[in-house]
């Protein structure tokens, strides 16, 4: 039976959550197309090294995808490594990404790689760059809060690799990652510069509006194959109006009995989230 603050911040988690199952997932996703976005759908759960458990969130994937066809959503999936075999076996990984690969491509989908804290980094972007040559429809999530991101970028960036950039979310130590927010906002700048130079398809992952009209002036100057993508609940002031100016919008939609953590990270990133948490415990 969860506690009392359990039950408390899943009041508040159902603003970045679609809610437990595979149907809940999918009722949401109706709801973001119906406002003219796209999902990206995510089965919570990571860093598992029981085999049974890891074969199981892959055959949920398969499902999902699945799904996603049969109801013509508008949208596709993002996986975690360490929830498909990562954390057990880089090999297991690699065989269950390519089973979900290749049933996305049996229905003209696309398949996003989430990027895990730094333990993960170098194995997740070794299997991308050996699975892209035969798997174009393949794309990888780089943090601009990681000092190896730019080196990463120029070496994908040649090969065709799609990028979704983010801030980066886990906590990491100082001589991997910028700490600074100033520091990691100026890095992200570069590195998006970078993509909107040199990329072919990416995405744009943040929910800093300073950011966001930057990416919009570096859009006027070239017109390049990328869209917005932002969390479920967070910044929904600013989908509508992205929407209405011409640009493809993204919403990533995250479902599981495993929301606790992710919670947790979505409430140290936006301690504004706080206030939101206290006004439910008053009413």
């Amino acid at each position: 039976m969860p506690g009392i603050t359990e039950r408390l911040l899943y009041r508040i988690a159902k603003r970045w959550i679609a809610g437990y199952s595979l149907d809940d997932a999918i009722k949401v996703a109706h709801d973001a197309n119906n406002r003219k976005l796209r999902v990206i759908l995510n089965r919570l759960g990571e860093h598992t090294p029981d085999e049974k458990l890891i074969q199981g969130y892959t055959e949920e994937y398969l499902r999902l995808l699945d799904r996603i066809r049969a109801e013509k959503i508008n949208g596709t999936i993002s996986v975690k490594p360490s929830q498909l075999g990562l954390a057990a076996n880089p090999s297991l990984y690699k065989a269950n990404l390519l089973r979900i690969v290749e049933r996305a491509e049996e229905y003209d989908q696309f398949v996003w790689i989430d990027m895990e804290n730094s333990p993960y980094t170098g194995e997740t972007l070794e299997t991308y760059r050996e699975i892209l040559p035969g798997h174009r429809q393949l794309g990888v999530c780089l943090q601009a809060n990681m000092k190896r991101t730019e080196s990463d970028l120029k070496d994908l960036i040649p090969r065709g690799g799609i990028v979704r950039l983010v801030k980066g979310a886990y906590p990491e130590r100082g001589e991997l990652a910028y700490k600074k927010r100033s520091e990691v906002n100026a890095n992200y700048v570069r590195l998006m510069t970078m993509l909107f130079e040199r990329g072919g398809r990416f995405a744009i992952g943040t929910h800093d509006g300073k950011l966001i009209d930057i990416a919009r002036e570096l859009a006027k100057v070239r017109q390049p194959n990328f869209e917005f993508q932002l969390l479920k609940g967070i910044r929904d002031d600013i989908k509508p109006t992205l929407i209405e100016e011409g640009y493809r919008v993204s919403e990533y939609i995250p479902y599981g009995p495993e929301w606790y953590n992710y919670s947790k990270r979505r409430m140290r990133e936006r301690k504004r989230n706080i206030l939101l948490l206290l006004r439910s415990i008053t009413g």
